[in-house]
């Protein structure tokens, strides 16, 4: 079982889209602008590190972004069975689960991003990383700054992430290496986030999601402030909200998941820092990460080592029953007019062609599912059907 995880707000870095520029996926920045009302393409093409650094700017920046890398590993025909993102990458997680469209998705995010600017603004504070200790010891640490410092992530195991004002968290700091922390490393972020200084976006945010129709969801997704698993749409009102001022709880959402089944955790989105939290908190899960259009054909690559069986097989392997048929090259796939669910296929068949590369299947049996849309330019070894074979 794979799950999606969304990068959130520090992931982004300047030029960040501009591998994307020539992917059909790059299509949905035009829509994101729309929906924004402001040129989404300049901050992922133009946009320098004190720009994105902006809390308004860096979530919308991170979001349309992670939503043109889902959309590209979607076209590979890869699915997850569960979704997560961490603070800002929940609204990402959402709208792959469909719970919140692209469009709504777009929106809620602008309106975070102002309101959490502005919360900040008029309440500064900082945050910092704490690696070493235990979680325990980082609240009692905070708990030294006589409420100016709040355990705002719990990561993983050993890292965590404190914030509060700047007196506060440099309180907390020294507390947390007295207490045995090995490091502790401020952060370039604009605020105290996941904190009771946010509080004042609460009430905008919260005006927002009432506006805002939720879909119901056939995926799991795993939300921040509690780690449970939901597919009710009502309760992301509430929790989207309670979000602002309560802490990440990442690490015990990575094992609600691998509970859930999920063996496979793919970042979707800039950066690979989940990646590395995934590594650390469910090591025998296998991981990947999907930033850049390179990155495609090294997640399908793990992908069919992952789910080939210990007995070696002549193609790549699904279950029982099925087989994948993959692209022998990069190019554009213009498939056979017979290439549709139900058709036989025998071993060898013709059943498009990548550029002038012919796609011949390997094996015999009938054609399950079309991963692969005419026109659409694919990677080498990416999925292009799948069939239903005899036993």
């Amino acid at each position: 079982m794979i799950a999606f995880t969304f990068p959130g707000q520090g992931s982004q870095k300047p030029g960040m889209g501009s591998p994307w520029q020539t992917h059909p996926s790059w299509e949905l920045v035009g829509e994101a602008s729309d929906a924004a009302g402001r040129d989404v393409g300049a901050l992922l093409l133009d946009a320098d590190d004190d720009t994105l650094r902006e809390t308004d700017n860096a979530q919308l920046a991170t979001f349309v972004q992670s939503l043109v890398v889902l959309d590209a590993v979607e076209r590979t025909g890869v699915e997850p069975g569960a979704v997560a993102g961490h603070s800002l990458g929940e609204y990402s997680a959402l709208v792959a689960a469909g719970v919140v469209s692209f469009a709504d998705g777009v929106r809620l995010v602008a309106t975070r991003g102002a309101a959490m600017r502005r919360a900040a603004d008029d309440r500064p504070g900082t945050m910092a990383a704490v690696l070493g200790l235990s979680d325990d010891d980082a609240v009692l640490a905070c708990n030294n700054a006589a409420g100016d410092a709040w355990v705002a992530n719990f990561n993983a195991p050993g890292q965590v992430v404190i914030a509060g004002t700047t007196t506060g968290i440099g309180i907390a700091s020294e507390r947390a290496r007295a207490l045995g922390a090995k490091k502790v490393l401020p952060l370039n972020v604009g605020g105290a986030f996941h904190t009771p200084l946010m509080a004042p976006a609460r009430a905008r945010l919260g005006e927002a999601l009432a506006e805002t129709h939720l879909h119901p969801t056939d995926i799991p997704v795993v939300a921040n402030v509690d780690a449970t698993a939901y597919d009710d749409a009502e309760p992301w009102r509430r929790l989207l909200a309670e979000q602002l001022c309560r802490p990440v709880r990442w690490r015990d959402g990575l094992h609600v998941l691998a509970e859930l089944g999920v063996t496979t955790f793919i970042e979707v989105g800039p950066g690979s820092v989940l990646t590395g939290l995934a590594k650390r908190t469910v090591k025998t899960a296998t991981t990947a990460s999907v930033s850049t259009p390179d990155d495609l054909d090294g997640l399908l690559e793990k992908l069919t080592v992952a789910s080939r069986p210990a007995a070696p097989t002549d193609g790549d392997y699904l279950h029982g029953f099925e087989r994948l048929i993959v692209s022998p090259a990069t190019g554009i796939f213009e498939p056979e007019p017979t290439l549709e669910p139900g058709y036989p296929v025998a071993t060898g068949h013709v059943v498009g062609h990548v550029g002038e590369h012919e796609v011949r299947s390997p094996f015999t049996g009938r054609v399950a599912g079309v991963l692969a849309l005419a026109g659409e330019r694919l990677t080498s070894s990416q999925p292009v059907a799948w069939l239903r074979v005899e036993r």
